[in-house]
């Protein structure tokens, strides 16, 4: 034996193969003694196949002579140490990996000694063990067709009673290691996509089902902890959010790719397997958990709150691409919230809904339940325009928001939710309206049925003759159904069904109310969203893609009500906006503006919304408090006058919107003004750059002053306040002795926001504060985009100047405020097409001619 392990042989040779097989053979016991030369023994068999595979046959027909499969199956037998199971499994990856030969896959598959190793009793308290053993499995699910899998299967009257891969495999579904998760999904796609019928019979049956089911389940714990983690961070938010935020992004990707996982399962094509996955969603998740999560009142009990079900609602929704859970999603949302408590029932028909909206059969002005309703439709007659405003809402004994739809609660929620209760029940009104599973009948029913959809539909309806479209078509109101919902539509085979499979009720009421009330009640609360100021701009521009796509510039949907509260709102931002030309960042004003302005037209014009559901849980990234930022900082100045811009760019695009006019690519402002002879930037010489450290200057009207930016070291400078067009300058330089009246540039600082303030003891010093020159946001290369290294650029400085006397500190407080003056005065006649809106409108109607729609002139009139 020792001396034919001496003899040389080709390493790659049927000689080698043939002795390493042999030594094998003689091997009675597996031990710490011959461990090492067995371990080698088959990862050189390993080598040696799959070398054979691709330049000689001879080698794999050895292997098969020899019956080498059940020496392996042997050696695991008599081994007596992990390390010999673990290179046997990888062996056998290898070699199921690489071998291409149909024929060598076929012999590897037979003789059950596959499905042996598959079902061996390994230790996988060892982790590196269970790791090489799912790669196996993973390996084998890979070489899978109609053919390989009848080798791994047993039947029994043509019907597989056992799929031992399968089976093994599906223990390891909700391992707490997401790469074992990662692989065992992998292997049952492969199994899924082979389109055995039997085989899809066998996984589709009990107690293999239960797999769908054990899934949704572990899902269902992965929201909750996310809801924990969600809830954690808005408790305590502090020095640990960038973890908290971190660990929220981990856990949204895990129930992302859970979620891909379902729609991949489903894309396989077996019907009762999408049955099961929709089924368990519904009965697991979405019944008893996300939807009471919507409720606005704390309930006992609910384990994921509101925000956490919005995000989840949209992603289910988004990702998983099944025709009836979207349907019964959308159909549950006319649910009171009190149909899916344990305790409650069934409700009756007719269940009154929390808003007070007047039915159309009811009078005008009357409401269901008096003093509760958030919102009051009335209308008068059919062919006039609904009209919708706020009522009060009665809290004396803390109204009971079980009788709200869920529908109503997303509205609610738009016009007084908090800030991402905002952003989620948008996204969830965006996700119903672009999902296509959707019929158009039921997103008419919701209210968020784009008027360009509703017009095709009643166009073809009057093109193949049927009389209620073509009445519709051409009526005033160009609206769906006067009547309520259609008979035989999506919805109404929808509510059968909740009602027979799951015992849910809808309110009558709610559910039969005309699309029309419904559309106006969306409507509504997107024109409230737009004038609330506790809501961040980039929510509010998700609403104003919304209202883009329900109202392409529609003529009979915006009503005066609507026009005059959007003007109103309009009209505040702009004088909110002039007081900024007067601020801490004038400056950047005119920059920051023509930046959100593409922003924002790009957002409402945009195919789908900006944002992915996840940025519900994901709160925008900010400073706080210890990194030296305070609320009367220059930096949160800057923060509130970029999100002042924001707000002010979608409400002017919202009011161009409203009057069928597309959005220039530009805002409307005035050209940059040429310097005027007398100023002082053409008198120091400045050019359209403005002062450089280093350079010269000719200091007319130069104030000396003296200044110490090292305890004990003062310095002697002249002191000079500096605008040039929308920038300006304090400048700090020394003076040429030799070259009066010049002098060389040592300090700069920008003038806006530099609040002078003479101090209240010495008469002759004078306080200045020095802002950083511009933001982050604005600017996110020059700071690494929030970079934390970066922050101290960020807090605000401070010079106080010493001058000779009284009247010399009192010229530079007047120069100084003359300058910021006159740099105020330019931005705001840059400014002034822009906030010019009537002349805008004026101009509007002229190009485009007489209108004789009453919806324009209400337009300029409200004006």
């Amino acid at each position: 034996m020792w001396f034919s392990f001496w003899k040389s042989r080709d390493r790659f040779s049927l000689d080698e193969l043939r002795y390493l097989t042999d030594q094998l053979i003689k091997l009675q016991t597996v031990n710490e003694v011959n461990k090492d030369f067995v371990v080698e023994a088959l990862r050189s068999i390993a080598e040696l196949i799959t070398y054979g595979d691709q330049h000689d046959s001879a080698f794999f027909e050895f292997f098969m002579e020899k019956q080498v499969m059940g020496e392996f199956v042997r050696i695991l037998k008599v081994s007596r140490t992990v390390t010999v199971s673990l290179q046997l499994l990888q062996t056998i990856s290898i070699m199921i990996q690489n071998l291409k030969n149909e024929h060598a896959i076929y012999y590897m598959f037979s003789n059950e000694h596959m499905n042996y190793l598959i079902t061996y009793s390994f230790d996988f308290q060892n982790e590196e063990l269970l790791s090489y053993y799912i790669s196996f499995l993973r390996a084998i699910s890979g070489k899978l067709d109609r053919n390989t899998i009848s080798l791994l299967v047993k039947t029994q009257n043509d019907e597989v009673v056992s799929f031992p891969l399968y089976d093994e495999a599906i223990h390891f579904a909700s391992h707490e290691e997401s790469m074992v998760r990662t692989a065992i999904r992998a292997l049952t796609l492969n199994v899924y996509h082979v389109g055995d019928e039997s085989v899809n019979r066998y996984v589709t049956s009990a107690p293999h089902a239960d797999y769908f089911s054990n899934l949704v389940k572990f899902f269902r714990r992965q929201c909750i902890n996310l809801n924990a983690l969600v809830s954690d961070s808005t408790k305590n938010p502090g020095a640990e959010s960038a973890d908290t935020t971190t660990l929220i992004s981990t856990a949204v990707d895990e129930i992302e790719d859970n979620l891909y996982y379902f729609s991949d399962v489903i894309s396989a094509g077996i019907p009762d397997v999408g049955w099961l996955i929709t089924d368990n969603i519904l009965q697991l998740l979405i019944f008893p958990l996300l939807l009471p999560s919507l409720t606005i009142k704390a309930v006992e009990g609910i384990q994921i709150g509101a925000a956490t079900s919005l995000y989840l609602v949209c992603c289910i929704l988004r990702i998983v691409k099944i025709k009836d859970l979207a349907n019964t999603i959308s159909t549950a949302l006319f649910c009171p919230l009190d149909a899916f408590s344990p305790e409650s029932g069934a409700k009756p028909n007719g269940h009154t809904s929390f808003y007070g909206f007047a039915h159309e059969s009811q009078p005008p002005g009357s409401n269901t339940k008096e003093g509760v309703g958030i919102l009051r439709v009335d209308v008068p007659n059919e062919s006039s325009s609904p009209h919708i405003h706020p009522v009060d809402v009665t809290r004396e004994n803390d109204y009971c928001d079980s009788h709200l739809s869920l529908r109503e609660a997303l509205i609610y929620y738009i016009m007084s939710g908090d800030d991402i209760q905002v952003a989620g029940s948008l996204s969830v009104l965006a996700t119903l309206l672009q999902t296509k599973e959707l019929d158009e009948s039921m997103l008419d029913a919701l209210g968020i049925l784009p008027q360009r959809k509703q017009h095709k539909k009643l166009l073809l309806q009057a093109l193949v003759g049927e009389v209620s479209g073509e009445e519709q078509l051409f009526s005033s109101e160009g609206s769906s159904s006067k009547d309520g919902i259609e008979c035989g539509s999506e919805l109404d085979s929808s509510l059968q069904k909740l009602k027979e499979q799951f015992g849910l009720l809808c309110s009558s009421l709610e559910v039969r109310a005309s699309p029309r009330v419904h559309r106006f009640q969306v409507l509504d609360a997107l024109v409230s969203l737009f004038c609330r100021s506790n809501i961040s701009a980039e929510t509010l521009w998700d609403g104003g893609w919304l209202l883009r796509q329900l109202l392409p510039y529609s003529e009979s949907e915006f009503n005066s009500h609507h026009l005059k509260v959007l003007n109103d709102s309009y009209k505040n931002c702009t004088s909110a906006l002039l007081k900024e030309t007067r601020g801490v960042w004038p400056d950047l004003l005119v920059a920051v503006l023509c930046d959100e302005w593409k922003r924002c037209k790009r957002a409402i014009e945009a195919s789908s919304p900006r944002k992915e559901p996840k940025c519900i849980l994901l709160s925008s990234q900010r400073f706080s408090s210890e990194d030296g930022i305070t609320s009367d900082s220059s930096f949160a100045a800057g923060e509130r006058m970029c999100e002042l811009v924001k707000v002010f760019v979608l409400l002017h695009q919202l009011q161009i919107f409203s009057l069928g006019r597309t959005f220039p690519e530009k805002p409307p402002i005035n050209p940059p003004a040429d310097v005027f002879e007398n100023s002082r930037a053409r008198s120091a010489g400045l050019d359209a750059a403005g002062p450089k450290l280093g350079t010269e200057l000719r200091l007319v009207d130069a104030v000396p002053c003296r200044i110490a930016f090292e305890r004990g070291k003062e310095r002697h400078f002249s002191f000079l306040a500096i605008s040039l067009g929308t920038s300006g300058w304090v400048v700090l330089a020394e003076e040429l002795p030799l070259k009066e009246p010049y002098g060389v540039v040592r300090m700069v600082a920008p003038l806006a926001g530099s609040n002078p303030k003479p101090d209240d003891k010495h008469s002759r010093w004078l306080h200045l504060r020095i802002r950083p020159s511009t933001l982050p946001f604005v600017e996110p290369a020059k700071y690494g985009a929030y970079g934390k290294s970066k922050t101290k650029a960020l807090v605000d400085g401070r010079w106080t100047l010493a001058f000779r006397d009284e009247e010399s500190c009192n010229t530079a407080l007047s120069m100084v405020l003359e300058e910021i003056n006159l740099q105020s005065y330019e931005v705001e006649r840059r400014l002034k097409p822009l906030l010019d809106l009537k002349s805008l409108v004026e101009s509007s109607n002229s190009s485009q001619g007489p209108r004789t729609s009453s919806f324009h002139s209400t337009l300029s009139n409200s004006f």
